[in-house]
């Protein structure tokens, strides 16, 4: 089962790699709020991505699925990026101090799992990624009566290494980062999730327009 693993490993480090609004939002977090908070960041996005694996190795009509709700889903995950972006560029505007040795809210690293949980499953490229990938998934489950579970627990596995990686990079600079620069990244990083929602609230409109 090694190499049914590999594979979705393989899969899920290829579908969280690319830097997108998930990964623009687990730096920004992991900055202002901590290695916990990013952490948790990255292991919502990992697990919506082993869901996702899941459903496509066991066969369901995942396709069929997507691409009927696929405007539905790219509205609301549009919606909830513009309300991130926003809440992040409103973050620059006051003026309270950037804090590395701050603990943050016992509430906040569940918050941030259920917010990039909720996000990736109606991420467009995460849909997309799978759909393509649900083809040789299908095949990869079909190896052994156990092979599905190591694939999606390859998946999982694959995505949280790359979210690991991100967050303990980024963790690195993070005593570096003056409130300056720490309001300066609120601005940009809110602005360009603010311009990501708009563009996919703009796509679901266009969708469901005759």
């Amino acid at each position: 089962m090694a190499s049914t693993f590999l594979q979705g490993a393989l899969v899920g480090l290829a579908v969280a790699a690319p830097v997108g609004p998930i990964g623009l939002l687990c730096i920004r977090r992991t900055l202002r709020e901590g290695r916990i908070v990013g952490l948790a960041t990255g292991m919502g996005a990992a697990t919506a991505d082993g869901l996702y694996g899941l459903v496509a190795a066991t066969g369901l009509a995942i396709s069929g699925l997507l691409v009927s709700h696929g405007d539905e889903m790219r509205l609301f995950g549009g919606l909830l990026i513009l309300y991130l972006g926003l809440s992040t560029f409103r973050r620059g505007l006051s003026d309270q101090p950037h804090d590395p040795a701050k603990a943050p809210p016992s509430h906040a690293p569940l918050k941030a799992y259920g917010t990039t949980f909720l996000l990736t499953l109606a991420n467009p490229a995460t849909i997309l990624s799978f759909v393509g990938m649900i083809s040789g998934l299908s095949k990869g489950a079909e190896a052994g009566p156990d092979a599905a579970y190591w694939l999606v627990f390859g998946v999982f596995c694959g995505s949280a290494v790359w979210w690991l990686f991100l967050v303990t990079m980024t963790a690195l600079i993070r005593g570096l980062i003056s409130d300056l620069i720490m309001r300066i990244i609120d601005f940009a990083s809110g602005g360009l999730l603010m311009v990501w929602g708009g563009w996919m609230v703009w796509q679901a409109a266009r969708g469901f327009l005759p």
